[in-house]
């Protein structure tokens, strides 16, 4: 297990990162580093022995967070914004159809299970509505959740 980041890489940061408990001073749940952010990496450690841990310096927001792999990429990688993430719920705007089949009605929520940033035609997911997967268009889809003031922010900028 070789860590793809080292001391001193300036990384970006690919997910909302949220309080799971491990950060000090702040409820669970509260939002600590959204996408896109970018940061420094200060050390790299392991956690249960096959995960390695990235603790990054997020400058901008004076903040020392730990990251999984999956959570970063290079600075010098594409970045393209997207308005969810993995695991978010999401509402379909319009009636989705597989060979002249409808397989969703406007409203029907699903869940983002895999973000697809590099489409010739933008970013589009693969959301799970009930019992089936569908490949869907960003503009498809809209939030289930309120967000607070700053998160609102966030999703609007992207």
């Amino acid at each position: 297990m070789l860590p793809r980041f080292e001391f001193g890489d300036e990384v970006r940061i690919i997910r909302n990162v949220r309080n799971d408990g491990t950060y000090p001073g702040v409820p669970i749940g509260t939002l600590l580093i959204r996408r896109g952010s970018t940061g420094f990496v200060m050390n790299v450690g392991t956690f249960l022995q096959d995960q390695l841990i990235y603790t990054v310096n997020i400058l901008e927001q004076n903040k020392i967070v730990g990251f999984r792999e999956e959570e970063l990429i290079s600075i010098d990688d594409v970045w393209i914004p997207s308005k969810f993430e993995s695991r978010e719920k999401v509402r379909s705007k319009i009636t989705l159809t597989v060979r002249g089949e409808v397989r969703v009605t406007p409203g029907m929520e699903g869940e983002i299970l895999k973000v697809f940033r590099d489409e010739s035609d933008g970013v589009q997911y693969h959301v799970i509505f009930h019992d089936q997967v569908l490949q869907v268009p960003e503009a498809s889809l809209e939030a289930t959740r309120v967000y607070n003031d700053e998160e609102a922010k966030d999703v609007a900028a992207h």
